[in-house]
């Protein structure tokens, strides 16, 4: 059973939720930008500036830690750009051999200064969630875990950079080239992100540790992205996502382990293998480019073609027998036949005309409905204006004109059909000499 205690269990969601936020919004503009690893190394290159601050100030909490950060995170960013220009290596590896170096040399102050700074290498790795919240300011509104004012002033100062100037932001990710033509500075917009990137990791590590921060700069962005087309659409949705992160996986962390017979574990962690769980969905169910939404998508659109090409037969089988005056009925083994098409198949696509009032069954034949010769001969139409658009336009031979017909006609609007006719003289006959049929 899920006990639920909002003094430990409701502060340990909100800090994690504000984590979460205030590195997923800073987490898109990473992803577009293609910095994606530049994240991860400030995440672990800030770990100098840490040790160097408690080195010297003895404290966990100062304004030296937020700078110490802030000054190593640019300085990851200006050392993998020297590596990159003057090394002549890829930018990747250069990111590479930036964040691993420092984040050695910081555990290796960390460790030198454990006997002089209360500082232990797992909070600063896996987080202390759990007794972090514990540590209390009070305020008018009541006692507040000291980690939620630190990470909402964060957050806030995040929101802030962005909105203040958004437009500036928007330009420098998608062109930065055009923006310094236009006198919008792009490296003070890429050095004031990193350094953002450093202060949000600083505030969150005695919380949430160096493996929550990474996943949460880049997997809720991801996510958005996967899930979006606008930029402010992403930043609304991957905060969305973050606050879901941080609930789903503390209540993972409690009811996961205890249905196993085992003790809970770190929240931290557990949240991190939710983002990650979030994002395997994301991939397979998103609506803009998830794996199973494409494929139902690309199945719905080839049943539609095959609609189209059954619809196109019939039209033209009626035009050869009758000059489309009577309607013209035909076995759905000759339709197999004439579309190489598998008769299992076949069935399906026109039980589906029949449930849209395109077809009806009569006798074993199929027989098109005056919905169905209407949308015919709509299909018939893009197909013989598109052949004459080509022929006019790009004076293709006649027997070029008809593979390029066949593919567009299946996505040819009204709207469309009648900006081809005009563009074309309003033509009554295409190429071959067949009757163009007025719109249905």
């Amino acid at each position: 059973m899920l006990v639920w205690d909002w003094e430990i269990d409701g502060w340990i969601v909100v800090a994690g939720a504000l984590t979460a936020m205030a590195s997923s919004i800073l987490g898109c503009f990473l992803l577009l930008r293609r910095l994606s690893l530049l994240g991860d190394a400030i995440s672990h290159a800030v770990l100098p500036g840490i040790a160097a601050a408690f080195l010297f100030t003895g404290e966990r909490a100062s304004w030296s830690v937020f700078l110490g950060a802030a000054a190593t995170g640019l300085l990851t960013v200006w050392l993998s750009e020297a590596i990159q220009k003057y090394g002549q290596v890829e930018e990747s590896a250069s990111i590479g051999i930036v964040f691993t170096t420092m984040f050695a040399i910081g555990l290796v102050l960390i460790l030198g200064s454990g006997d002089h700074v209360d500082l232990d290498p797992s909070c600063i790795l896996y987080g202390n969630l759990e007794t972090s919240i514990l540590d209390t300011v009070f305020t008018p509104v009541g006692a507040v875990p000291r980690v939620v004012l630190t990470l909402s002033t964060v957050l806030l100062m995040n929101c802030t950079v962005l909105l203040l100037c958004f437009k500036e932001w928007r330009i420098t990710t998608f062109d930065p080239v055009y923006a310094q033509s236009q006198g919008v500075p792009s490296n003070v917009f890429h050095y004031l992100l990193a350094a953002l990137v450093a202060i949000t990791c600083i505030a969150s590590f005695e919380a949430v540790g160096n493996i929550l921060v990474v996943a949460v700069l880049i997997v809720p962005a991801a996510v958005a992205f996967l899930l979006c087309n606008r930029l402010s659409s992403m930043l609304w949705v991957s905060m969305t996502v973050a606050i879901a992160v941080a609930l789903v996986g503390h209540l993972s962390a409690i009811l996961i382990p205890h249905s196993m017979g085992l003790k809970s574990i770190n929240s931290a962690a557990m949240m991190a293998v939710v983002s990650g769980a979030f994002l395997i969905l994301a991939i397979l169910l998103g609506w803009r480019s998830g794996v199973i939404t494409q494929f139902f998508r690309q199945r719905s659109i080839a049943m539609q073609i095959l609609q189209d090409d059954i619809l196109a037969l019939m039209y033209r089988r009626s035009e050869i027998a009758q000059g489309n005056r009577q309607e013209t009925s035909l076995s759905l083994a000759v339709i197999a036949n004439e579309l190489k098409t598998p008769l299992s198949k076949l069935r399906a696509i026109v039980g589906r005309m029949m449930r849209h009032d395109l077809a009806r069954i009569t006798g074993g034949q199929l027989l098109l409905t005056d919905t169905g010769r209407r949308t015919a001969q709509n299909l018939i139409r893009s197909h013989r204006l598109w052949e004459q658009y080509l022929s006019v336009e790009t004076n293709l031979p006649e027997s070029k004109v008809h593979p390029h017909a066949e593919s567009w006609e299946h996505f040819t609007s009204p709207s469309m059909r009648g900006e081809l006719d005009a563009l074309t003289g309003k033509s009554t006959t295409d190429p071959h000499g067949r009757t163009i049929p007025p719109e249905g």
